[in-house]
């Protein structure tokens, strides 16, 4: 009984895992100025998790990491 009761825990945790490798990434669904992240290169039209506003301009960034980067040296990031 007790491998039983253990192997359907086993497969009710395996499922819910599962399901959540399905979802995606959550992506902003905004009009950014750059495609691309200015700190790593990362194609934002793909994956836009972050944003700053800048000279009256949205940038996008792949993510905190990237978009904190940017917003200590903004000027050695954008493209004149």
């Amino acid at each position: 009984m007790k491998h039983i009761l253990s192997a359907a825990l086993v497969a009710v945790s395996l499922l819910s895992y599962s399901q959540e490798a399905k979802k995606a990434p959550a992506k902003l669904n905004v009009k950014v100025v750059n495609t691309e992240d200015p700190i790593c290169g990362m194609k934002t039209a793909q994956f836009l998790k972050d944003t700053v506003t800048y000279n009256k301009k949205l940038y996008g960034f792949c993510g905190t990491h990237c978009k904190e980067a940017f917003k200590k040296e903004p000027k050695k990031y954008v493209k004149k």
